[in-house]
């Protein structure tokens, strides 16, 4: 069974959040980061990447800087072990650092494109990233974006505590991935021939 491991931003997701219902409701596990007030980025990778090897194959349910978390696996070897990242609510880091100044050591906005599945969840009136950014950033990561219109941060701070809406996402998208995944091992295999030697 492929697990599925909540990936929190900045400040971590207090009770209350719709990532500490996600865990208890989908007996999903929160990624433990050391200091969620003071993010460093080779840090918090090196608890994904240890949690992503113990779990062997995982989902990730991401919020703000965790979706920048999760798109900084791009081009490591973790990756391969991600099913695939549903990504709410992503964060600018210029936004963040006028928000939150001298906080976050997370180096540039990741802009490869993600080996794996991913959704991005955003919203018009974000204070952490504008929309028209978002929209770029979907694009440079590969990804689906859905638009819930505004709906702040998608925090709960914005009114999202238990967030019936987010798994009806979450789950229509993992059922998008298993269905290609599925469509791709029922195509027959057609041999590649090699032109002839003369």
């Amino acid at each position: 069974m492929v697990a599925t491991l909540i990936v929190p931003g900045l400040n971590g997701s207090a009770e209350g959040h719709w990532q500490r219902h996600w865990a208890r409701d989908r007996a999903a596990t929160i990624v433990r980061q050391a200091s969620w007030s003071r993010p460093v980025l080779k840090d918090w990778l090196a608890a994904l990447e240890s949690e992503l090897e113990r779990v062997g194959e995982a989902w990730l349910v991401t919020h703000s800087l965790g979706c920048l978390l999760a798109a900084n696996l791009a081009g490591r070897p973790a990756a391969r072990r991600v099913k695939g990242a549903f990504l709410v609510a992503p964060c600018d880091l210029e936004r963040t650092e006028r928000l939150h100044p001298a906080v976050v050591d997370f180096g540039t906005l990741p802009a490869m494109a993600l080996p794996f599945p991913n959704l991005v969840v955003g919203s018009h009136d974000d204070p952490y990233m504008d929309f028209a950014e978002l929209r770029q950033r979907a694009t440079c990561w590969g990804s689906e974006l859905h638009d819930l219109g505004d709906a702040g941060h998608v925090n709960i701070a914005s009114g999202f505590g238990r967030w019936p809406q987010g798994y009806q996402l979450f789950d229509a998208f993992t059922r998008r991935v298993e269905n290609r995944v599925k469509e791709r091992a029922s195509r027959p295999l057609h041999d590649v021939l090699c032109p002839a030697m003369s």
